[in-house]
């Protein structure tokens, strides 16, 4: 049996390709002052001008990594998830199931407590409905298919349609529960929380016992 599950690492997309190291270092800081300005005054009081003044940075040096807010927002979107992923990657080895589980919900909850711009830029969904409405990658949909094949792949459970289904309607409740819990406590309700790990346990555990 495969231990390894796959977790596609995702890319940004910027205007530019940061061939240079000093580019790479410009779009950090272009990302980090979005992020952190962010959490000052709310995607909606994001403008090219503040990011381009809190980076140190001109309004043409935005333009020419991000075309428009839209893009800029996709961009720290996908840097949002590529940092979860690192986080999750391995969790579990050696491990069961729901310990597994716990531990992706608190790499979420790790990132919500201590980087800036993660509570408010949810995996592209924040983005989607304000710009692309259609479906992309880099969103839930991306992480119910890791979190299923994390199943399959490492512990035994058996591939079929019903569990895919399942673990993105899971997906869907965990990322709308830990918003919730996060949009009023910068650290955290923990009730949602909590909720969410026994919706986790109550709606896999019927494909544990099938799989054994």
């Amino acid at each position: 049996m495969n231990t390894k599950a796959d977790f596609p690492v995702p890319t940004l997309a910027v205007r530019t390709e940061p061939v240079q190291q000093r580019s790479t270092e410009r779009i950090t800081s272009l990302l980090d002052a979005a992020a952190h300005l962010i959490d000052q005054n709310g995607i909606d009081g994001l403008t090219t001008s503040d990011v381009a003044t809190r980076s140190g940075s001109s309004v043409g040096v935005v333009y020419r990594y991000f075309p428009n807010i839209q893009s800029l927002l996709r961009a720290l979107a996908m840097r949002n998830l590529e940092r979860f992923i690192d986080r999750i990657k391995d969790v579990g080895e050696g491990a069961e199931w729901p310990i597994a589980a716990d531990a992706i919900i608190d790499g979420y909850i790790d990132l919500a407590r201590t980087e800036p711009g993660f509570r408010a830029v949810r995996f592209g969904e924040v983005i989607d409905e304000r710009f692309i409405h259609q479906p992309q990658e880099g969103t839930t949909t991306s992480i119910a298919h890791m979190v299923d094949n994390l199943l399959v792949s490492r512990y035994g459970f058996a591939a079929s349609d019903g569990l895919s289904f399942d673990v993105e309607v899971l997906v869907e409740l965990g990322d709308a529960l830990l918003h919730r819990a996060f949009l009023y406590e910068a650290s955290g309700d923990d009730r949602f929380i909590a909720k969410l790990r026994s919706l986790v346990r109550d709606y896999l555990t019927p494909y544990e016992v099938s799989a054994r």
